[in-house]
């Protein structure tokens, strides 16, 4: 293909499939007009929010009959991916079991069941399996099941397990007797997250407000009590929310109080569930810190009688001497701030993401020049500083994702974690923090007749107008011309400070095995290089996002990987932003866009107090209450900016009970750009009615959901088999 060559019709036609004239659902005009700081909108399309209105569901399933429609002529192609990549999957699998108190814990998928089944056997010579829960048993009935909360009592009898069977993210928590396999009565609505004390009976819990969506209640259950549950914490201010962990000692219950910029912990030692949580640090404004145990002695034989010592310090990660954050200590008895001493100091360059902490060392997760490192702290070893007593543990390849893996027993003498890269399947390693030895538990099946020596993963440099470099992962097939003829999808989400993983995906082989490369673009406002760059690209920055997209793209064309008629870009949520405001900026740029749930009505959503998530994230994006703040989100806003002129072709997709990302966003921006574009490319609305924010909920369903996605790609590119 000449990579000059000028675009012919689209593949996908607005107007036609087969022979068979279509026509695309036009939504009914409503206008309601809002003045805010002497502007004036107009928003013809405010209606569909009205989820119990019939006309409302009708319009989307009239897009979902439309998008259906013209999609029928790739339904044998559909099931051809469905098959091809439903073969590189080992069907009946089980995961890398992990031992706590005891046990051996771990999942088990079985050929033909949409949910693993969680299960546990006795360590130390078991060899009958104890289911804890089947999740294909419990999703009879509903079209989604998620599991939220799972905590077994330390006693190993009790598991608290929370479900949402809608996908809006709203669990029911359920406790569960192991020993006799039955529920007991009672089932707590809204919960976000559950730990239980060291008494193997009380339960603390936190409840998300109904309207909100905010975790904002902290109350103690007693199992089989008669009386009601004790609200233990109430957090008022809407920009926070609240979740309930234990350490992984076992002696601390925390209680974690945090916006998107600031953060307050309070602890309550486990052994005295009835007593008062007391506070580490006063919360400040962009004061944020996060915090671990340690009990002190590093033996088992200096700890004495209480499996749960209260003494020691709490390891503190926090921002207070950099916004990439260092490490200090407190002693438990008096851990104000006065009292921090600092064990890792702050690195410009260097983002301290996570601390975990074990009886003879701790694991740093940290970001360097846009790549994760694990780094062990050796405890026994004496030396000036926790840096020097420090290691990293080595990758080779040039992208990749390293993360810990399961590693709830506080006493581990080795570490478990989890590498992966666009080219090597997901591996589960043990790594001795002594000897530095790592032996390979698991590495992901890959059926098929997969090798990884046929691919090819690079890490570019896209050069933003302001000087910025922007990381670009990619991976294609060693044969794959690289003279701009490739057809190329590019990702991208940059936002809240969330790293983009480099992870491996056998689905992802179905696009390599046909010629079209696969990058992501790791933008400002995501984490990528720490939290500048986060900041970079949020609130009067976020234009960033998008011109790194951009500027990626076109170092991508540049470097002749593709051309603009070959080029998809795809994104989901704020990433979903991402593509409708570059959609808006450069749509000549790109051939085709793949849009989930993607957040693109920026300006209503903020300026609505009573939906999930906006208070709080007036942090991120700007408070449009604010005139300046008002103005700029307007400048980007898809759906406010969407215009009079040619689009790339587009799949729009969407959960009716999303809680995340609401339907009518989507809805509402397919309708009004169905009355603007000028173009014949293809326009598809695309709702799961029985799902929300993650789409399908089953492997199969997922599974499916991807290859529409991979069939409409190919066959708008051109390659139909």
């Amino acid at each position: 293909m000449d990579p000059d060559a000028k675009v012919v019709a689209p593949t996908f036609s607005s107007e036609t499939t087969g022979t068979r004239p279509l026509s695309p659902p036009l939504a009914r005009r409503d206008p309601v007009e809002t003045v805010l700081h002497g502007d004036r909108r107009v928003d013809h399309y405010a209606w569909l929010r009205q989820k119990d209105n019939p006309e409302v569901i009708a319009y989307l399933e009239a897009e979902n009959a439309y998008t259906d429609a013209i999609l029928r002529p790739t339904e044998t192609f559909q099931e051809a991916l469905y098959q091809e990549m439903l073969g590189r999957i080992l069907q009946t699998d089980l995961s890398m079991p992990y031992r706590l108190r005891g046990y051996l814990y771990f999942t088990c998928t079985e050929e033909g069941k949409q949910y693993p089944v969680h299960c546990r056997r006795v360590d130390a010579g078991g060899s009958l399996d104890e289911m804890l829960l089947d999740l294909n048993r419990l999703a009879e009935g509903h079209s989604f099941l998620g599991l939220g909360a799972l905590d077994v009592s330390s006693d190993n009898q009790l598991l608290a397990y929370a479900l949402d069977t809608t996908g809006f993210r709203q669990y029911t928590l359920h406790i569960k007797n192991l020993w006799s396999g039955r529920d007991f009565p009672e089932a707590i609505e809204r919960v976000t997250s559950a730990a239980w004390a060291a008494d193997n009976r009380t339960l603390f819990y936190t409840v998300e407000d109904a309207t909100t969506k905010r975790s904002h209640r902290l109350y103690r259950h007693v199992v089989a009590s008669a009386e009601a549950d004790t609200l233990v914490y109430e957090e008022t201010d809407e920009r926070f929310r609240i979740e309930i962990e234990r350490t992984r000692s076992g002696a601390f219950l925390l209680l974690a109080i945090v916006s998107h910029t600031t953060s307050e912990v309070r602890f309550l030692p486990a052994a005295e569930p009835n007593g008062e949580f007391r506070v580490i640090a006063q919360r400040e404004a962009d004061h944020e810190y996060y915090v671990d145990h340690h009990p002190n002695p590093l033996t088992r034989e200096q700890r004495g009688a209480n499996p749960y010592d209260t003494g020691g310090y709490f390891f503190i990660r926090t921002n207070s001497g950099g916004r990439t954050f260092r490490l200090v200590c407190a002693p438990v008895a008096d851990p104000q701030r006065a009292k921090w001493r600092e064990i890792v100091p702050n690195r410009p360059d260097v983002m301290l993401a996570g601390t975990d902490v074990f009886r003879s060392h701790i694991v740093l997760t940290e970001r360097e020049s846009g790549l994760p490192y694990l780094r062990i702290v050796d405890l026994s070893v004496e030396a000036p500083d926790a840096l020097s007593a420090s290691h990293r543990i080595e990758f080779a390849e040039p992208a990749y994702n390293a993360s810990l893996g399961n590693n709830p027993e506080f006493d581990a003498s080795f570490v478990r974690y989890q590498y992966e890269s666009f080219v090597t399947p997901r591996s589960v390693f043990d790594y001795d923090v002594r000897t530095r030895e790592r032996v390979l538990r698991k590495e992901q099946s890959v059926l098929g007749g997969y090798d990884a020596s046929q691919y090819v993963s690079e890490r570019l440099h896209a050069p933003a107008d302001d000087g910025a470099r922007v990381p670009i992962s990619l991976v294609h097939r060693r044969d794959t011309p690289l003279d701009g003829s490739a057809p190329l999808l590019l990702y991208g989400y940059g936002s809240y400070g969330h790293s983009i993983a480099v992870n491996f995906s056998s689905n992802r082989v179905s696009l390599l095995d046909r010629g079209v490369i696969f990058a992501v673009a790791h933008v400002r406002g995501g984490g990528e290089l720490g939290k500048p760059w986060h900041d970079a690209g949020r609130l009067r920055q976020k234009r960033n996002t998008f011109t790194d997209f951009i500027a990626s793209a076109e170092h991508l064309i540049a470097r002749r990987y593709t051309a603009p008629q070959n080029l998809v870009m795809e994104g989901g949520s704020a990433g979903g932003l991402l593509m409708g405001a570059v959609a808006n900026m450069r749509p000549e740029l790109f051939r085709m866009v793949i849009s989930h749930v993607p957040f693109v009505d920026v300006l209503n959503t903020m300026l609505d107090a009573s939906l999930p998530l906006t208070v709080g994230e007036y942090e991120e994006w700007g408070d449009p209450r604010i005139a300046e703040d008002y103005f700029y989100m307007k400048s980007y806003c898809p759906y406010t900016n969407l215009a009079a002129k040619p689009y790339p072709t587009m799949l729009v997709k969407t959960g009716l009970n999303d809680s995340q990302v609401m339907y009518w966003e989507p809805g509402k921006y397919v309708a009004k750009l169905r009355t603007l574009k000028t173009d014949a490319h293809a326009l598809l609305l695309k709702t799961n009615m029985g799902a929300g924010h993650g789409g399908a909920s089953g492997r199969y369903d997922y599974l499916r959901e991807i290859a529409l996605d991979y069939a409409f790609l190919l066959t708008e590119l051109g390659i139909r088999e």
